[in-house]
């Protein structure tokens, strides 16, 4: 399954999105530096359009177990899903670091599902949120949900053309977390999503 190419992003138009996402992850971690008391540093290395399977092997397909997602339906002009994903691993070290190494170890897993939600919540909301603004749109969300599953079982091909898939890297207290953020769109939505852009890069240069 490939993307439609009338709808992907030129270089120019994901320069704007990458800065756009870079300024939401800047305001979670300022959200999440006062959840956590502690620094908290996130940057966006690389942003790229892919399909549902592309999304699914950059993530490790078939190569890697279980994923944690913390999901979020958003709606409005651009409407979808909106994934944090981690590895099963990554997942319970970004509990500890929440939690900053208070929970016993045999804890961790009952207590994970509300500190990743929060956690998620925290990083797609100022995410979505600062895109959405900036593009001068607004967009309604749902409560996030925790979901498992392998790698094509978080991107289903069923309604969905595109997926941003967003490279996200943690430094919570020290610790180095990579992750994922992934927006699931269905073609009409990535067509307002690039024309949206495109207006905000008229808007900036004048």
């Amino acid at each position: 399954m490939s993307v439609d190419t009338s709808t992907n992003l030129d270089e120019l138009e994901l320069d704007a999105l990458t800065e756009l996402v870079n300024l939401g992850v800047g305001r979670a971690a300022v959200s999440l530096r006062e959840l956590v008391g502690e620094e908290v540093i996130l940057t966006v290395p690389a942003i790229s359009t892919v399909s549902p399977d592309q999304a699914a092997e950059m993530i490790g397909g078939q190569r890697v177990g279980e994923l944690v997602a913390v999901e979020q339906v958003f709606d409005g002009d651009v409407a979808g899903r909106a994934l944090l994903i981690f590895p099963e691993a990554n997942s319970l070290e970004l509990v500890r670091a929440v939690t900053h190494d208070t929970i016993p170890a045999d804890q961790i897993p009952d207590l994970a599902p509300e500190a990743l939600c929060e956690t998620g919540n925290i990083v797609l909301q100022a995410c979505l949120g600062t895109i959405a603004n900036n593009l001068h749109r607004t967009l309604a969300m749902a409560v996030p949900q925790l979901v498992r599953g392998r790698a094509r079982d978080l991107f289903p091909r069923a309604g969905v053309s595109t997926v941003l898939f967003v490279y996200i890297n943690f430094s919570l207290g020290g610790r180095r977390i990579r992750g994922y953020i992934a927006l699931l769109l269905d073609l009409p939505s990535m067509r307002v999503l690039k024309e949206l852009v495109g207006e905000f890069i008229a808007r900036e240069t004048g």
